[in-house]
């Protein structure tokens, strides 16, 4: 399975890009996010990618982040959530959004993406919220693109079993889970906090949040 591609963008559309890697022309669909955060034509960009295989089909899904291709993959495991759907999701909210709504329980911000109705948003939610903490966790480190014109460097990898945490340090949210973990605080109630806290404040760096999720998870008096 193709994992990453990286190489020359040779054209843009609304809904995808064609990368040129060593000559090859791969057609990646992205989400608009994504696609306003890729440079013009004739630039160089990387991307993880996510290849989807049916019969008479074969589609790559493109994303910037390791954390929005597995909200993508997470988002596909849901019964009535196809690519579309996920893209669409991703779009709308992003993955850091997308991670908050299935924390809180907030199917509403599910709903708000292009065709996804109120069951399916529910059903993103209830299936989802076990895995939250763990893709929030991930961090958010981008695909890096090659430095120079297209040649060797440019490269298509496997993709993981399981996609790992990007090489970059994790992110506040990631790193603040992570200290409420070790204060023995379950995944769950933990990343709601961190979700919201986050919601209220989404500059805060890590000791902020730390301190913001604390007083939400402090018993109420």
């Amino acid at each position: 399975m193709i994992g990453r591609l990286a190489g020359r963008i040779d054209y843009r559309a609304a809904d995808h890009v064609l990368i040129d890697v060593r000559g090859v022309g791969y057609l990646v669909y992205c989400t608009e996010r994504t696609l306003q955060a890729l440079p013009g034509a004739g630039e160089h960009a990387a991307l993880y990618t996510d290849l989807l295989v049916r019969d008479d089909l074969l589609q790559l899904f493109g994303f910037a982040t390791l954390i929005e291709k597995e909200w993508h993959r997470l988002l596909m495991s849901v019964q009535g959530v196809g690519a579309k759907a996920s893209l669409a999701i991703l779009g709308a909210l992003g993955p850091e959004g997308v991670g908050r709504a299935i924390a809180l329980g907030d199917w509403n911000s599910i709903r708000a993406a292009k065709g996804v109705g109120p069951k399916t948003a529910q059903r993103v939610v209830n299936e989802l919220k076990d895995r939250a903490p763990e893709v929030m966790a991930m961090g958010a480190g981008p695909a890096t693109a090659p430095a120079g014109p297209a040649g060797d460097d440019d490269v298509i990898e496997p993709a993981p079993t399981r996609a790992p945490a990007p090489p970059a340090g994790p992110g506040a949210q990631a790193e603040a889970l992570s200290a409420l973990a070790n204060l023995g605080y379950a995944p769950g109630e933990a990343a709601g906090a961190v979700a919201q806290a986050a919601g209220d404040a989404p500059e805060a760096e890590t000791p902020a949040l730390i301190r913001a999720a604390l007083k939400l998870l402090a018993p109420k008096s």
